[in-house]
């Protein structure tokens, strides 16, 4: 059998988003729904430049019994050139209890204290930017006391 590539990753940017205040709808059907909306933030990487828009971009998240969160994250940029880029993102933040108690307590917890992985679909009508539409992507992020960062690569 013929060998496979193996994946190499590209940094294609690095999310710095604020946070609205976390709206908690309690046990619902799905599990325990939070939403935490993205208020702004700035999107800097080596082929683009952005902004993030406060057009309802948000987590809307499921928190498990063992305190790990499934993410469900959604917004918008808009390039310094203009070009609009529709993200979402899907995946899993989890670690030890006392670390995870942290996080939801607020406090800045090191990031290589747990893990905070998601999947990236990236769409856009911008010509010079179309390559992000047939892209696979993934983030690592990370969570802060007033906002989260997340470094969004290409799998090559």
């Amino acid at each position: 059998m013929t060998a496979l590539p193996a994946p190499k990753l590209r940094h294609i940017y690095r999310l710095d988003a604020d946070l609205d205040a976390l709206i908690d709808l309690g046990d619902t059907p799905q599990g325990h729904r939070r939403i935490v909306a993205l208020t702004g933030g700035r999107a800097e990487g080596p082929d683009f430049h952005a902004q993030l828009l406060a057009t309802g971009g948000a987590d809307w998240q499921i928190v498990r019994s063992s305190g790990s969160s499934v993410a469900d994250i959604r917004y918008t940029l808009e390039t310094d050139r203009g070009a609009l880029l529709y993200v979402q993102s899907h995946g899993v933040r989890h670690g030890k209890p006392d670390v995870l108690a942290r996080l939801a307590a607020g406090e800045d917890v090191d990031p290589s204290e747990y893990t905070f992985r998601t999947t990236v679909t990236i769409e856009t009508s911008a010509p010079e930017l179309a390559w992000l539409n047939d892209g696979v992507f993934i983030a690592v992020g990370a969570r802060q006391p007033s906002g989260v960062s997340y470094d969004v690569y290409l799998v090559e």
